[in-house]
């Protein structure tokens, strides 16, 4: 036998053994004309599956081509890296699991909500007005450092997982107490860490959902794998924190939604917005009525002379309106700008593409985007030690959750309770009634009538007093009035004075619990 024949075959099948389980894996992924041409000079020989022109609409000066490619995965980490650094933007390209997938991505989309868009009408001014003074930038900062702690957030890595892990719980501390508010993790097959879903169940008009998010991942150049440096500080550990801000005046405030609100926490954005597409595709599968979606991604570096820019590219025209009238009308010291961001910057391009109202708006101009991110150098640090931009973000996402939550059609709530009493003060006598149980959006009004002078008080959660009340009406007789509106259910307390000796009646009508 020859040895050395035998030998050389058995080191060839060992070669090619090596060779299969080495292969590279092939991934689709579809992106714009800027990042097929980064993508064509990290790979010469890329050649596009197919490309298709997207008409032109407003905000997209120029038509745009989008292509499908069939490129290698460990490709994607220096695709995104020459998008930041030779275009000065995130994102670029969303990863499709099947080239069947990435075809049905070029296919134009349709508005699954044309016959029933929302109305923008701002009504809202007394809930909207009484919660914006209680955001504090302080708040968000504590989030920002918290969440930069983590020594990355990518998607396949453990402290990818435990970032995930810590949102889902600093948002049920938050929704501590709010039997109406749940948080749960929406699972990825395909890698290990999960999205955070909060939601916030409408009182009566459910049905309808608005939706404000952020990506809870980061990337870096700095390092691979478990030991990659990726604060993330703004890029976009602030969209979560001003998000969270939102979550917290909200149920700080007792603010109770008649749509249901989602806020969520997207996992691996930076390699693909896969995971807001996975959800985004199983709200369309499950036909859930989206009636608006904001994406925040990135809200803390101030890089342009106007506060907040309005992404006008891949998003809705009347929603980004909506938007702008928000700001002017709530925070008219905020200078609003619009920009252009191509194709798949962010989230937002997940929910537009099953043909959801999008919105996206971004702390600068294109052109002028923080240069730190995707760098080891991404910190609460580099943003000057504070979150005062990223507090904007949060008052104009606060505004724009409870205009859309508070609408909608209104169903028959329960009826009002009326309860009458009669009876006899005497001089300084002082009778007490009560609680009264009034449900949240509802009002408690009080009418007397009779002879003398007797006076009325009412306050809420405790009994009142002479001295301290909510609500008093001490006339020189006995027809007295009192009315308070609650946001929230609560108890209410009545108290009647005889200033002198009375005969009285007395009527309280209240929306119930």
């Amino acid at each position: 036998m020859n040895y050395k024949i035998l030998a050389a075959l058995l080191c060839s099948s060992m070669i090619a053994t090596s060779a299969v389980e080495a292969a590279p894996k092939k991934v689709w992924i579809t992106l714009g004309d800027a990042a097929y041409l980064q993508l064509q000079k990290l790979a010469p020989k890329t050649i596009a599956k197919e490309s298709k022109s997207i008409l032109p609409q407003e905000g997209l000066l120029a038509m745009e081509r989008v292509h499908l490619v069939e490129v290698d995965e460990r490709q994607l980490l220096g695709l995104s890296e020459a998008v930041h650094h030779e275009l000065k933007r995130c994102g670029g390209f969303m990863f499709h699991a099947s080239e069947a997938a990435g075809r049905q991505a070029l296919q134009p989309t349709v508005s699954l909500l044309a016959a029933v868009r929302p109305s923008y009408t701002l009504d809202n001014q007394s809930v909207v007005n009484a919660l914006l003074p209680q955001m504090q930038d302080s708040n968000i900062a504590q989030t920002i450092v918290d969440l930069s702690a983590f020594t990355n957030r990518y998607y396949t890595s453990t402290s990818g997982v435990n970032a995930s892990n810590w949102i889902k719980t600093r948002w049920q501390q938050v929704a501590a107490g709010r039997s109406d508010i749940t948080v749960e993790q929406f699972t990825h097959a395909a890698w290990a860490q999960k999205s955070v879903i909060l939601t916030i169940k409408g009182t009566d008009n459910s049905g309808e959902v608005v939706v404000l998010g952020g990506h809870l991942d980061s990337i870096s150049n700095h390092g691979s794998g478990e030991s990659m440096l990726a604060p993330g500080a703004d890029d976009d550990a602030s969209g979560i924190a001003s998000m969270t801000e939102v979550l917290r005046v909200m149920v700080a405030g007792g603010y109770k939604p008649r749509r249901t609100l989602k806020l969520m926490g997207y996992a691996a954005e930076e390699v693909g917005l896969r995971g807001s597409q996975e959800i985004a595709k199983s709200f369309k599968a499950a036909n859930a009525n989206v009636v608006g979606v904001m994406q925040l991604d990135m809200t803390n570096y101030k890089g342009s002379d106007k506060d907040i820019y309005l992404y006008t590219d891949y998003t809705d025209n009347a929603q980004n309106q909506f938007v702008a009238n928000l700001l002017t009308s709530y925070l008219p010291a905020i200078k609003i700008g619009y920009d252009k961001c191509g194709y798949a910057c962010s989230d937002h391009a997940s929910w537009s593409g099953q043909g959801y109202f999008a919105s996206m708006p971004f702390e600068s101009a294109f052109n002028q985007a923080n240069p730190k991110i995707h760098t080891a150098n991404d910190t609460y640090a580099s943003s000057g030690n504070q979150a005062q931009h990223a507090l904007k973000f949060s008052k104009m996402a606060l505004a724009f959750m409870v205009e859309l939550g508070s609408d909608g059609p209104v169903t028959p709530g329960p009826a009002d309770k009326v309860e009458n009493f009669s009876g006899k003060l005497t001089l300084g006598q002082k009778q007490s009634f009560g609680p009264f149980k009034v449900g949240a959006g509802g009002n408690i009004s009080v009418a007397l009538s009779g002879t003398g002078d007797a006076d009325l008080y009412l306050k809420k959660g405790s009994a009142p007093t002479t001295s301290t009340f909510d609500c008093k009406s001490d006339g020189p007789n006995s027809t007295e009035k009192c009315e308070l509106s609650l946001s929230a259910n609560g108890d209410v307390y009545l108290l009647l004075n005889g200033y002198s000796a009375a005969d009285y009646t007395m009527k309280v009508t209240y929306r119930p619990q």
